[in-house]
């Protein structure tokens, strides 16, 4: 049975795409609830505490991967889309626990995405070939 047709009218490159829109939604919310926090990283680096080098390239540089994942789930053929979206839905849960902030509102974004980005691993590691389907 082929995993496309479970959902009419949308395909694997369409719900990945579309995942990485809601993911993204919720890193940029949960970035702007942090703004409102004192106690958080990124209100510290606001007041003045500095960032090491190339920090803030880091962050624009993780940052950008799920941006990108979201035309790439598009336009990439199935075998590099699925590697693709595993790889940088994996690089981004780390970084997205890494973040380690135990305020609820951070806890509870960070739980979202998650839970998110698992579902975009699954989607893409069980992605059937359609060639197999004929």
């Amino acid at each position: 049975m082929n995993p496309d047709k479970q959902t009419p009218g949308m395909d694997t490159e369409a719900k990945l795409s579309t995942l990485w829109i809601f993911v993204l939604f919720n890193m940029v919310y949960a970035d702007i609830l942090s703004l409102m926090d004192p106690a958080s990283p990124i209100r510290r680096v606001m007041q003045g505490v500095p960032l090491p080098p190339g920090g803030l390239l880091a962050g624009a540089i993780l940052m950008e991967t799920p941006i990108a994942m979201v035309l790439l789930s598009r336009v990439l053929q199935r075998k590099a889309n699925r590697w693709a979206n595993i790889i940088v839905a994996a690089i981004n849960m780390v970084a997205v626990i890494a973040g380690e902030q135990a305020r609820p509102y951070y806890v509870f974004f960070a739980t979202i995405e998650v839970i998110c980005m698992s579902v975009i691993v699954w989607l893409a590691w069980k992605w059937a070939d359609p060639e197999a389907y004929g």
